[in-house]
């Protein structure tokens, strides 16, 4: 039984933050590799416009390329819909019924996870990892659905203000991997013009 960990988001683009946070949860539970899971249509948040699935899904690629225990699953490009997590779940677990699936999510997500499609289900099919974020700190109002909470290194960095800086021609180095810069310079993604 393959203990996997499943990080879902837009990716919109995918930053170092989120890098650390893969790694973090990797090492802190033991996990076998972490699924990088780019939502096909999050029926909690509008996507940006301008950036296509397939811009999306390279930015995921260059991101995570250097880590072998990084992966990319496109499950939820393979149907129609809003991307409902309980559905990528239950598929997940018809293709592989013995691997542990770990759901990790930031603080924001934990608040409204009783808002959920199928939340009761999804809560005994997975175990959830919760990062403790700046401003969204995790008590024992998220232990109905089985959290675990993890600690990580406070990196305050968001995707909404990484294409804040890109359009503004701010810098972006080290915030996120520089292959995701090169891409998004190339393709004039997020209104780019080329960071400091």
């Amino acid at each position: 039984m393959a203990r996997i960990g499943i990080f879902g988001g837009s990716f919109h683009p995918p930053h170092n933050g989120h890098l650390l946070i893969a790694q973090e949860a990797l090492a802190a539970f033991s996990l076998d590799r972490v699924e990088w899971l780019p939502a096909s249509h999050p029926p909690h948040k509008e996507l940006v416009s301008g950036v296509s699935a397939e811009d999306r899904i390279d930015l995921v690629k260059a991101a995570i390329q250097g880590n072998s225990k990084f992966s990319l699953s496109l499950i939820e490009f393979e149907r129609e819909g809003p991307s409902y997590t309980i559905d990528t779940i239950r598929e997940l677990k018809k293709r592989e019924p013995n691997h542990h699936y770990f759901f990790i999510i930031g603080g924001d997500m934990a608040d409204s996870l009783s808002t959920w499609h199928g939340i009761e289900e999804l809560s005994r099919l997975v175990t959830f990892i919760g990062i403790n974020r700046s401003g969204h700190p995790l008590d024992e109002n998220h232990n109905p659905y089985g959290v675990h909470l993890l600690e990580v290194p406070v990196f305050d960095v968001s995707s909404t203000l990484i294409r804040k800086r890109i359009a503004a021609g701010e810098n972006t180095k080290y915030l996120i991997p520089d292959d995701v810069r090169k891409i998004i310079e190339v393709k004039g993604l997020y209104g780019s013009r080329r960071s400091p």
